[in-house]
């Protein structure tokens, strides 16, 4: 039961009350020989301020190494996990964030500031770039404005319980992509790591294979007729607030008579043009926008997993859609899913399990 396909997995998870994805991450190194690096995770989160709507984040991430510093996992946030945390908690000593309404001037701490370094450090080497001195609060809050008076970021120490929340995020996994995630999620049992109320498994797929128009037409064609299908068949959380269907704009492009036939960077022009978002339940975003750092086709649809067994079940059944997309020419899924699951290239004990889930009644276990 073993995938083909290179692929990532990010799964949500919850630390008790008490426990950290620092000590996760700590674990993780420490059984394969090697260290934690700190470093500066971005994310965005709702905005409350009128006309704004996100503030752009970096809160603390931890990268566990092997003892050949190589990467085992990354250990994040994830600002949609809120349930459960108790926010008036103190801030972790060393915990904080730093908050801006632009991500390039957040990129520009990412590159200047050492992830290590105490708030103040940080803010005043931020300061230091635009010539001007940090403005200390008393409530612990560091603000960092240009030399004109205008607020450029804002750093606080990290509130209420936000280092529980814990998105385990694999490096690409080429081989043995099952023993890798659950060394991984092993750890994460051992410490009492839970599944959050809002959590998900997002799965990355390489998007190598996927750049070329028929491809993405028979993706969208078949995921647009199975979609709903497919989030009832894995049992998506619907307490998952990162969801969502594509643009109606995409279903005109590529169901224009042209669209296949086109060359591939001009079908790709075609799709960033009609406003994909990152956050729906198939994620075409970064293969739009030829993203050098996540080239891939990323899965959004699935629940948390605790072992890697359903995991890796979840890949074989999504690797075994894009084969079925990226063979030659056009094509249309059958109607019914248990139709086109007998259509995949899956292990027989995968296709058994994935068709009759398919072919259960709605609502039904």
């Amino acid at each position: 039961m073993t995938p083909r396909w290179k692929m990532g997995f990010e799964i949500e998870l919850m630390a008790p009350p008490g426990r950290s994805r620092l000590e996760l991450a700590e674990r993780v190194a420490r059984r394969g020989g090697g260290a934690v690096r700190r470093f500066f995770h971005p994310q965005s989160e709702p905005s409350a301020v009128k006309g704004l709507a996100t503030f752009e984040n970096l809160t603390p991430g931890f990268e566990a190494l092997d003892a050949g510093g190589q990467p085992l996992g990354r250990f994040v946030d994830d600002v949609t996990l809120q349930e459960g945390l108790t926010k008036s908690a103190a801030p972790r000593p060393g915990w904080y964030r730093v908050v801006a309404d632009d991500a390039r001037l957040l990129r520009l701490v990412m590159r200047h500031c050492d992830a290590e370094a105490p708030l103040a450090e940080t803010m005043a080497k931020l300061a230091g770039l635009f010539g001007t001195a940090i403005e200390p609060h008393a409530s612990g809050m560091v603000r960092v404005s240009d030399d004109r008076g205008v607020s450029v970021a804002i750093g606080a120490p990290l509130p209420g319980e936000r280092e529980r929340p814990c998105e385990i995020v694999t490096p690409p996994l080429e081989a043995d992509h099952e023993a890798a995630l659950e060394s991984l999620l092993c750890e994460a049992r051992a410490l009492g790591f839970t599944a959050p109320a809002e959590g998900a498994t997002h799965i990355h797929f390489d998007a190598a294979r996927l750049t070329c128009a028929p491809a993405i037409a028979n993706r969208v064609s078949a995921l647009g007729l199975h979609g709903a299908a497919l989030k009832r068949l894995v049992k998506t959380n619907p307490r998952c607030t990162r969801l969502g269907h594509w643009p109606e704009g995409l279903n005109a492009l590529v169901n224009a008579t042209h669209f296949a036939a086109l060359p591939w960077e001009k079908a790709r022009e075609g799709l960033a043009s009609v406003g994909l978002k990152k956050f729906c339940d198939f994620n075409l975003l970064n293969i739009a926008a030829a993203s050098p750092s996540k080239h891939t086709f990323e899965v959004r649809i699935l629940p948390v997993y605790l072992e890697a067994r359903p995991a890796i079940a979840a890949a074989l059944l999504f690797e075994a859609i894009l084969e079925w997309c990226v063979r030659p020419g056009l094509r249309a899924a059958p109607e019914r899913l248990d139709a086109w699951i007998d259509e995949l290239d899956l292990p027989d004990d995968i296709r058994a399990g994935w068709r009759a889930g398919a072919i259960a009644p709605e609502g039904s276990a």
